[in-house]
């Protein structure tokens, strides 16, 4: 039992420690997704600790770090939770009228897309958006064009494939290739029936992963891209899409630093997206960022469509500024925008031999 502890432990406490290193590399990028099952078997293995504690003196020093990481773990996970002190907002007198976005990772492979078609029909959103659809997503969602007449289609099959669709009016809109050619973000100026207008951007980078890319440049080179070219918009922003991130990992609280958006799942709720398949590994890949001036009414997540991700929902309103809100943006220090500058740069560096180019 004394082995085992010791294996366990020490494969906890590696998994911890890994993404405090700085290397873009998937094995310690990977590491940051996992941070509440870690959670969940640093608990007993605390328990366990004690119970050998006779054993040898040494554990002491296992288990002091083993509860120094539960207690950093815990500390990083709490805002995510409902437990978190989170201000509720009453709609002003000139608040729009609310608004539902759905966004789905539908997943290329995945045919099942009535499910999908289905889920749309009966929730009704105002704006929705697909990722990782192909020609065939394509060809199947073209039945609900005549309820959601303005669109942009980025038809990819190289699973960066991403449609929008809305019923709002489009005042303007543009597709961009912030670090490559085949991997598009699209960017629309909306308007409601009511007269208040919106940007939303729709993002879904790649990820780093053993199966696909070796490190994270290209998905933080991206992010901050587009985190880049919000911070100063003065009209409302909501950014959303498969970030293939966890709101915790330090790209993220970049990418929402340089920004100037509030993470949508502060005291809320993690809000797992991935894996559909696999219960316990799941972890909150789908992400939703805004300004002050949008007011978050409901996250949630619908259940399977078929897909590896479930779909997210969300229903917001647009407002006057509040100062409240406003506390909860978070500020770049000194020096964290010559980071960004050059994760940017090194994104646009990077090369993928994963992906088959727009071009053909």
């Amino acid at each position: 039992m004394l082995i085992f502890y010791v294996i366990f432990s020490s494969i906890l406490i590696l998994l911890s420690v890994l993404p405090f290193i700085r290397s873009q590399h998937w094995i310690f990028r990977v590491a940051e997704f996992v941070k509440l099952q870690l959670l969940v078997f640093q608990v007993p293995a605390l328990a366990m600790g004690f119970y050998l504690l006779g054993e040898d003196s040494w554990i002491w020093w296992l288990q002091g770090v083993q509860l120094v990481l539960i207690v950093y773990h815990a500390y990083i996970l709490i805002r995510y939770s409902k437990f978190w002190r989170r201000e509720k907002y009453e709609k002003g007198r000139d608040a729009s009228d609310s608004i539902k976005v759905i966004s789905c990772n539908v997943l290329q492979f995945n045919t099942d897309y009535d499910r999908f078609i289905d889920l749309i029909q009966k929730e009704q959103p105002h704006i929705f958006l697909t990722m990782e659809s192909d020609t065939s997503w394509e060809k199947a969602l073209r039945i609900l064009e005549n309820d959601y007449p303005n669109f942009e289609k980025v038809t990819l099959d190289n699973t960066y494939g991403m449609h929008f669709y809305t019923n709002l009016k489009i005042n303007k809109c543009q597709v961009h290739y912030f670090v490559a050619d085949d991997i598009p973000s699209i960017e629309a100026e909306l308007e409601t029936a009511d007269g208040h207008r919106f940007i939303f951007f729709a993002v879904h980078p790649p990820p780093p992963s053993p199966t696909e890319e070796e490190t994270s440049k290209e998905r933080d080179g991206d992010l901050l891209s587009v985190a880049k070219r919000v911070r100063d918009y003065k009209m409302p922003v909501v950014v959303t899409g498969d970030f293939n991130n966890v709101a915790w990992a330090k790209s993220s609280l970049l990418f929402k630093k340089t920004s100037k958006l509030i993470d949508a799942r502060i005291g809320r709720g993690i809000l797992s997206t991935f894996h559909a398949n696999h219960w316990f590994f799941r972890v909150p890949l789908d992400l939703l960022f805004h300004s002050p001036t949008v007011f978050i009414d409901k996250l949630f997540i619908y259940p399977s469509v078929g897909s590896d991700h479930f779909p997210m929902g969300c229903t917001f309103f647009i407002d006057r500024y509040s100062e409240e809100q406003a506390e909860d943006i978070e500020h770049l220090e000194d020096g964290d925008m010559v980071e960004v500058n050059e994760m940017i740069a090194e994104g646009r560096e990077e090369a993928s031999d994963n992906r088959i180019s727009k071009g053909e």
